[in-house]
């Protein structure tokens, strides 16, 4: 998955849909979300990611943060994001 611009909660129900599909897909086992054109991120988007991740597993699926910029992993890293995670 790739997202593009601020991610926030404005994307709420777009990242849904589009994470819905990844679950649904039984040949899927690895989600890796890019953020190489991801700016920002807020609060919602740490929730909106936390659920997702809550999800796959449920589906014994993994999940990956690829591309992170400087600004992003810093909000990563303050959230402790980086010990739930695996960010590359």
């Amino acid at each position: 998955m790739i997202l593009i611009g601020q991610f926030d909660f404005n994307l709420h129900r777009d990242f849904r849909q589009a994470s819905q599909e990844l679950l649904d897909n039984p040949e899927v086992k690895l989600i890796e979300i890019d953020f190489d054109q991801v700016p920002f991120i807020d609060s919602s988007a740490l929730g909106m990611l936390l659920l997702l991740k809550e999800r796959a597993a449920l589906q014994k699926k993994s999940l990956e943060l690829h591309n992170c910029n400087d600004a992003v992993r810093q909000v990563f890293e303050s959230a402790q994001f980086n010990k739930m995670f695996t960010i590359r």
